[in-house]
């Protein structure tokens, strides 16, 4: 965990505070989306209404999520 330091001054004050914040650096590997789920609230919770897939994922990443290991629509 790190600190940082603000000056910060009210609109039309003339002196000054000193704010300490805690923030937390976070080191994460470079993701690719590969799709999105839109939700709709119903008022019980939230549902699913759409999924969008990218179109450019690879063989390897159908594999994921496809049981088949086949891509949708090559099945043989």
């Amino acid at each position: 965990m790190s600190h940082r330091t603000l000056s910060a001054s009210r609109h039309g004050s003339v002196q000054k505070r000193s704010l300490v914040e805690a923030f937390t650096v976070l080191e994460i590997p470079r993701i690719i989306v590969v799709g999105m789920v839109g939700y709709i609230e119903t008022p019980f919770a939230l549902r699913a209404l759409v999924s969008v897939w990218a179109q450019h994922l690879s063989e390897e990443c159908r594999r994921c999520f496809y049981k088949s290991g086949l891509s949708p629509g090559l099945a043989k």
